[in-house]
């Protein structure tokens, strides 16, 4: 996540002039740089509905529909998370302070997970673009993957410096994708060759149902300004809820609109599952703009927003497990080794561990992100699951049954959307290792006594400091 050091704003009432525009470019740094990572997620969940589909374009829109009609439904309960907890916290506060402390292992445990699939997947994703600009480096696919992954690690090095760039990144991507968007509408170099219709009737509507979970991957990173807003210490509670919820508002209109739009120019120009050396919003750019400059800004800013996707796990990741190693004056559940840092405040040792897991799931899945797009929506779902369940709970303490019921009914799409992943197979180990990780946090918890302060791990992950 974006580390607002870089930019400071005067906080006390009075303050001089300068003080709007100010904040307004640390809005703009925070929420670009924070939804850098669902924004990036448009490079492939969108194709891994249309594979899912096999191939069908005349259903990959109402699936796509469904998806961002589910993406609206959980960033609903994450505004109502930024409401509860200003100063950051997200699914584990909410866990913790409704179910109990031990509760907070079961979001932690999904975000470590999720944090190595995305950095693995946005590095593959990132490897794929610049293969279809550049088809000779096919052969090199997970030597291209893994020297990305090294350069992101080591960028990492350096800390904070140039987050930045994060929000000019996602700014570039989403004003070439509208160029791209407009000319593909109004005056398209070219069209595919897919078939655009399909038998009406049942099997359709089941083929949607069973499809739309696996582009849910456009659904990570949701969860990020509820925690990121810690970072936001110079505001107060009222400005940071402005923040993460004009964040959450951003964030369901880029994401929404880039991917209907990019779906509707695919059906229209008939852009199927795209060949070996490419992926569908490659086709889908080449056709409406043709091989020039505007599809090579199109492949160059969508390859350099997923490392940047990447490049914000490998920040807020790390952070999490320095965070759960503790301090010198509060005790840890993980060693210390993992909470050292460097002069630029990198948690090295953590750093290394994310880079090894990254590297070994992008070997398996031999760079290819489609592969590991399965697992994606497990492990993040279950933080989600979480987060619903003690919204519902928080709802119906409070007697607002109406709440209560519409949290709920939240709660069972996405324990839907959990259970039709879980069913392909595979993806049953993202999962597996959520549930490992949490057991394995809280048994270290416990044998170190309990302390106290855990269920704000992720406030503190993002900089906030312990309560």
């Amino acid at each position: 996540m974006l580390s607002t050091r870089q930019v400071e704003v005067p906080s006390e009432p009075g303050a001089p002039r300068g003080r709007a525009p100010r904040r307004s470019v640390l809005f703009f740094a925070f929420a670009f740089a924070v939804i850098a990572d669902p924004v990036s997620s448009v490079a492939y969940a969108i194709e891994a509905a249309l594979r899912a589909l096999h191939g069908d374009l005349a259903l990959l829109l109402p699936t796509m529909s469904l998806v961002i009609g589910l993406v609206v439904v959980v960033t609903a309960n994450y505004w109502q998370l930024v409401r509860r907890f200003p100063k950051g916290g997200g699914a584990a506060a909410a866990a913790a302070r409704a179910f109990g402390p031990r509760w907070t292992f079961l979001p932690i445990g999904a975000l470590v997970v999720d944090f190595v699939l995305t950095i693995g997947i946005s590095i593959s994703a990132a490897a794929s673009a610049v293969i279809a600009l550049f088809p000779a480096l096919a052969p090199f696919r997970v030597p291209l993957a893994l020297l990305l992954l090294l350069v992101v690690a080591g960028l990492t090095w350096f800390g904070h410096g140039g987050r930045l760039l994060f929000a000019v990144m996602t700014v570039a991507f989403v004003v070439i994708s509208v160029a791209v968007l407009v000319l593909g509408f109004t005056a398209p170099h070219a069209q595919g060759h897919a078939a655009a219709a399909t038998a009406p009737g049942h099997s359709a509507m089941i083929a949607v149902v069973l499809a739309f979970p696996v582009a849910m991957a456009l659904a990570t990173g949701v969860e990020a300004p509820s925690t990121a807003i810690a970072q936001l210490g110079q505001l107060g509670d009222d400005e940071r809820r402005g923040f993460g919820r004009g964040t959450l508002a951003l964030l369901v209109v880029i994401v929404g609109g880039l991917t209907l739009a990019l779906t509707t120019l695919a059906v229209r120009l008939h852009i199927g599952v795209p060949g070996t050396d490419s992926t569908q919003i490659a086709d889908i750019a080449n056709a409406a703009a043709g091989p020039g400059w505007l599809y090579s800004a199109f492949q160059l800013t969508s390859s350099l927003l997923l490392l940047a996707a990447a490049s914000s796990s490998f920040q807020a990741g790390p952070g999490l497990l320095k965070a759960l190693a503790g301090t010198s004056d509060r005790p840890g559940v993980l060693p210390p080794v993992l909470g050292r840092t460097n002069r630029h405040h990198t948690p090295y040792w953590s750093v290394v561990v994310y880079l090894a897991a990254a590297a070994v799931i992008i070997v398996a899945a031999a760079g290819q992100e489609q592969e590991l797009v399965l697992f994606y929506a497990v492990a993040v779902f279950v933080s989600f699951l979480v987060g619903l369940l003690a919204m519902t709970r928080f709802a119906r303490d409070e007697g607002s049954s109406v709440l209560a019921w519409v949290n709920a009914l939240a709660a069972l799409a996405v324990a839907f959307t959990l259970a039709v992943n879980l069913l392909r197979g595979w993806p049953v180990l993202s999962l597996v290792g959520t549930l490992l990780i949490a057991a394995g946090l809280y048994v270290r918890w416990t044998r170190a006594g309990r302390p106290s302060g855990i269920e704000d791990i992720e406030a503190q992950a993002e900089g906030a400091p312990a309560p």
